[in-house]
């Protein structure tokens, strides 16, 4: 099953887990510019917790940098606005599926710490307000627990035509 409901130690439902092939069927992104592999979390209208796994077959790590491969700060901030249109979606229901989300703004963004191959990226995602078809979000990128890079950003959400 594509989508199931986690349960944390004290049996607290933590909302749907969506899988990869769930992923590609809410948000129009493909392989290489597909950054989340799994959504762990997912509260509609609210949060989501989406997971990155950072593997050296990425192919930017040919060039960034090939004798300390680190992945892209700007790819975490994608991954984080990817999560959040898995959010967006959930949150919309089907119809909602497939649009394209631009960034319109992306601010107090911080790398605390580099990402590398073997890393696995926890994505929070923490929906700020939403009118119309404009969305603000918060977002936390952490590494074993530990805050790798930080953002606030907007994105617009149109159909693809």
């Amino acid at each position: 099953m594509s989508m199931d409901t986690a349960n944390n130690d004290q049996g607290t439902d933590l909302g749907k887990v969506i899988d990869i092939s769930r992923i590609i069927q809410m948000i129009p992104h493909r392989y290489p510019f597909l950054m989340v592999d799994r959504v762990v979390q997912v509260v509609a209208n609210e949060s989501a917790v989406g997971i990155k796994n950072v593997t050296i077959n990425e192919p930017f790590f040919q060039g960034h940098f090939p004798s300390r491969p680190v992945f892209p700060g700007v790819l975490i901030i994608e991954s984080m606005a990817q999560t959040a249109a898995v959010l967006v979606v959930e949150t919309l229901g089907e119809s909602a599926e497939g649009k394209l989300v631009y960034f319109m703004s992306v601010e107090n963004c911080r790398f605390r710490k580099p990402v590398g191959p073997g890393d696995q990226l926890m994505i929070h995602v923490f929906k700020e307000r939403s009118r119309g078809n404009v969305w603000k979000f918060r977002g936390e990128a952490k590494v074993d627990g530990v805050l790798v890079a930080e953002a606030t950003y907007a994105a617009m959400i149109l159909d693809e035509k």
